[in-house]
């Protein structure tokens, strides 16, 4: 069963001063998730989380994640000015786009960002827009084909499809890119990749790492470019359904230790640093959607009508994703009602939850939806004319801290 990071008292009282809907995050649980991810991987001197601003474009979070030590994974030119003025500059910022026009090359680089090129006529597109190749530069790398690691110890398969998607380079392209760049001015050389979304398997790591090990070192022998970094992108993913397996980043970053011991230090690249640029993992489970139920309407089936809609929150009208939903002061009554939970917009697929069994909803109950502190108001949208919900930390002291208003 989920537990809330907070009470009914504690929602009653914040709602009692800002009005349902509205995402509140937990900042002790964020400020503890960073702090673990950064003991997982301690054992390389040069590591750094880039926070995936994508998931959680909210710079009072930014800056957040900024006293833990996360530079920022950006992929747009609002992403770049975000983290601008959070104070996040320099090698603090790296930029993953694809199909970057030119002004956004034009900021990373007066930014100081680290670029990360999603394809091989991203060469000619950066020096074009910038005038030079940066001495420091990351290639993303797209291995084609199926990517599966099979029957896990977590006792299920991760599996998805490299060769469909649009990122990243051939293996043939990233070995003539670090060519070119280093024939233009590059000298040191970074890899990238992201071969699956919200894995659960304490394996995914350690298994891309592998591969992204020994193309580093087969690159180096190749063109004797200088490899000083590896991102392992995104992709350690959370549990969003109550009885699925949480990973351990403590044994996760275990795996791709004994992987860098294996296959880097005997090539002469134990100083390579590496990077990571989770989103969901680090943000997910650190934030609530709250709403209270409205109304109610008994047809064909029980609908449960909540103050919040698609607009707050889009995974399960876009994908038909799952997130968990707390009745606040029922959390120990049986389930033994089913409901379709949904918003007011005009689609027939603005629900939360499809016959899913809960406790009886009242109205006016507080309900909370687990697990939208990435990907949640950052995918929003104003249909209907809808206002976006507010945004407010919850801080360690108990106090609530509005950061976006509604």
């Amino acid at each position: 069963m989920k537990v809330p990071f907070v009470t009914k008292d504690q929602l009653e009282a914040i709602a009692a001063q800002y009005p349902t809907p509205f995402h509140l995050y937990d900042e002790r649980g964020i400020r503890e998730n960073a702090r673990r991810l950064r003991a997982a991987f301690a054992w390389n001197p040069g590591y750094r989380e880039y926070f995936a601003v994508k998931a959680t474009p909210t710079p009072a979070i930014l800056k957040l994640l900024k006293e833990e030590g996360c530079g920022c994974d950006c992929s747009s030119l609002a992403e770049l000015i975000m983290a601008e003025r959070c104070g996040i500059t320099g090698e603090d910022i790296m930029f993953s786009s694809n199909e970057t026009p030119p002004e956004e090359f034009q900021l990373a680089d007066k930014l100081g960002a680290i670029m990360n090129l999603d394809d091989f006529t991203l060469i000619e597109d950066l020096e074009r827009a910038t005038g030079k190749i940066p001495e420091k530069v990351c290639c993303r790398y797209n291995p084609g084909g199926v990517f599966a690691l099979g029957e896990t110890r977590e006792g299920f398969q991760v599996m998805d499809n490299p060769g469909d998607a649009k990122y990243g380079m051939t293996r043939a392209q990233i070995s003539e890119a670090y060519r070119v760049l280093a024939a233009k001015g590059a000298r040191e050389f970074g890899l990238h990749s992201f071969l699956a979304s919200n894995t659960l398997s304490n394996e995914y790591y350690p298994v891309l790492a592998r591969m992204l090990f020994q193309l580093a070192v087969e690159l180096k022998e190749e063109t004797g470019c200088r490899v000083t970094f590896i991102n392992l992108s995104g992709g350690v993913g959370v549990p969003y359904h109550p009885d699925q397996p949480e990973n351990d980043i403590a044994v996760i970053g275990e795996g791709v230790r004994k992987a860098y011991e294996e296959i880097l230090v005997p090539a002469g690249l134990g100083d390579v640093a590496l990077y990571t640029e989770l989103g969901r993992f680090m943000l997910a489970p650190y934030g609530h959607l709250v709403t209270r139920a409205m109304h109610e309407k008994h047809i064909y089936k029980e609908y449960i009508g909540v103050d919040a809609c698609a607009c707050d929150l889009m995974r399960p009208a876009m994908y038909g994703s799952y997130h968990h939903i707390t009745v606040m002061g029922k959390e120990h009554a049986p389930c033994d009602h089913k409901y379709d939970v949904v918003g007011s917009l005009c689609e027939n697929n603005d629900k939360f939850a499809v016959d899913r069994m809960l406790p009886k909803i009242d109205r006016g109950d507080l309900l909370v939806i687990h697990d939208t502190g990435a990907h949640g108001r950052a995918m929003g949208y104003n249909y209907n004319g809808k206002l976006r919900s507010a945004e407010l930390l919850l801080r360690e002291d108990g106090s609530v801290y509005l950061f976006r208003r509604a």
